[in-house]
């Protein structure tokens, strides 16, 4: 329930503009700051943010935990915020050394804001739209400085007028963490925002750099305007790089000191059948990944790697915490090196979906999930062709993963009984909180699917609705028998928010 003072301030922010705003309190600042933002009040907070008395905005630290965040309007505000800082920054340039407004803002942190990229929400904003405001607002501020020098340098006739216009007391500005997301529609304005460097008055400080579809040249180019000390993962994704492409990129982000996170799914590379060039290749691959010695978590998803794990990992400074492996046709041999390797005491995340554990892969995925089990958070084996005897094998090494939280088995041929048995069975395990299982095979229809009249392309769901209604209630029914409220249950793969890293 909302506390006295928030209801105060909910009370306040209603009214714009705030009468008592000159003479409020600092410490009153944040609670009326998170009152604003989740009311939708945008013109409260871009009067607020101008007269800022801290030197740093955070917005998750002040608004609150993530859901908070999801669940109301963002975008206007995220708007209303930049806007203030760049109106700010902009008297800062015209007036140096006036400090008359009060505002002492030197950080403004916009890391943390939920992604919206399907715009659920009717105000919701995804990490591209905020990408590219912040830009636009780097390259304003910018071209505002620039404009401002060249006025000053006309004022000041002679030899001596640019020295003296570049002279003239210059703003501390703004330093801006953000998580950027970038494409071939953003690239322009990002390139443009980050290439105006440390002498801008607003400045961008990238935490997680992520691009879709960039062209080799476009990501190195990013990659190299980024300010090393604060990049801590990036995200390259469809992109297919190959081992080719990965070995020009990957020398670049060993500038970055902090970097724990690397994700390169879909990046096509495919070393199944060993030739001279891959061999190098893999080489060249698992010497650069040893150039990064925060390296803490990698995703290589949708690779075919076949046999060649060892010598992609054998580089790695220090034990990886969260591995990504999901459809890289592994072999036994991959996963007996895993189980051997210092990183299995070490997982915390263990992504192996997509791989056929209805064969020679069952026993090496229980050694490792032996390894595994004292330090083993989140793990996702979705469409994996598991059977209920493959379940089984597994079902005693799992319950040793007393630490587990999520377990992923979406996709897999489980029936009812099986996944009754797995529910039971697993409810000793005190950290458990999402259980994401398949659609039981005993709630399929008897015959085929059958074709829509009237299309070519959608056919009939083979799914028996009654059956899936019954085993749904008997599965919510044991969960309700068991007392744990705390664990959710669910056959949709979507929309539940899985672990990230930074959050395990």
């Amino acid at each position: 329930s909302d506390s006295l003072l928030f209801l105060c301030a909910r009370r306040i922010v209603a009214h714009h503009p705030l009468p008592i705003l000159p003479a409020l309190p600092a410490h009153l600042y944040p609670i009326l700051f998170q009152a604003a933002f989740l009311d939708g009040r945008p013109l409260v907070l871009r009067d607020l943010v101008a007269a800022w008395p801290f030197p740093v905005l955070n917005f998750q630290r002040l608004v609150g935990r993530r859901e908070l965040l999801r669940d109301h309007p963002c975008k206007l505000c995220v708007q209303a915020v930049i806007l203030a800082v760049v109106a700010q920054l902009r008297w800062e340039l015209e007036e140096p050394g006036r400090d008359s407004s009060g505002c002492r803002l030197r950080v403004l942190d916009v890391t943390g804001v939920p992604d919206d990229p399907a715009g659920r929400a009717p105000d919701g904003m995804s990490v591209w739209s905020g990408t590219m405001a912040l830009a636009k607002a780097c390259v304003e501020v910018s071209k505002h400085q620039r404009e401002f020098q060249r006025r000053g340098s006309k004022r000041h006739k002679g030899r001596s007028g640019a020295a003296t216009a570049a002279a003239a007391p210059q703003p501390p500005g703004v330093d801006v963490h953000a998580d950027l997301f970038v494409n071939g529609t953003s690239y322009g304005i990002l390139r443009d925002a980050l290439q105006t460097g440390a002498t801008s008055p607003l400045r961008l400080k990238c935490r997680e750099f992520q691009a879709e579809k960039l062209s080799l040249a476009g990501i190195v180019s990013l990659l190299e305007s980024l300010d090393p000390s604060c990049v801590r993962r990036v995200d390259l994704r469809f992109r297919n790089l190959g081992l080719t492409g990965l070995s020009v990129i990957l020398p670049h982000l060993s500038r970055f000191p902090e970097l724990r996170s690397l994700k390169l799914q879909y990046s096509n590379v495919d070393v199944r059948r060993p030739t001279p060039e891959s061999a190098i290749g893999i080489r060249c691959l698992a010497g650069q990944l040893g150039m990064l010695p925060s390296l803490r978590e990698l995703n290589l998803g949708s690779s075919r790697l076949s046999g060649n794990l060892r010598q992609i990992l054998c580089d790695l400074q220090a034990p990886l915490e969260s591995l990504e492996l999901a459809f890289c046709s592994l072999v036994p041999a991959d996963l007996a090196f895993l189980s051997q390797s210092f990183h299995a005491p070490a997982l915390k995340r263990l992504d192996l979906s997509g791989h056929d554990f209805s064969q020679g892969l069952l026993e090496p995925l229980r050694l490792l999930l032996e390894e595994t089990s004292a330090s083993l958070l989140h793990l996702d084996l979705m469409e994996c062709r598991m059977a209920d005897s493959h379940l089984e094998a597994l079902l005693p090494t799992l319950r040793r993963c007393s630490r587990l939280r999520f377990l992923g088995l979406y996709g897999n041929s489980l029936s009812t009984a099986a996944l009754k048995d797995l529910l039971q069975k697993t409810l000793e395990l005190p950290d458990l909180h999402l259980v994401v299982y398949p659609f039981p095979v005993d709630c399929y229809k008897p015959e085929p699917p059958r074709r829509v009249p009237g299309s070519r392309r959608i056919y009939e769901e083979p799914m028996d609705g009654e059956r899936l209604a019954a085993a749904t209630a008997e599965i919510s029914q044991l969960l309700a028998n068991s007392g744990r409220t705390d664990l959710v249950w669910t056959y949709n793969p979507y929309g539940h928010g899985a672990l990230d890293y930074f959050s395990l």
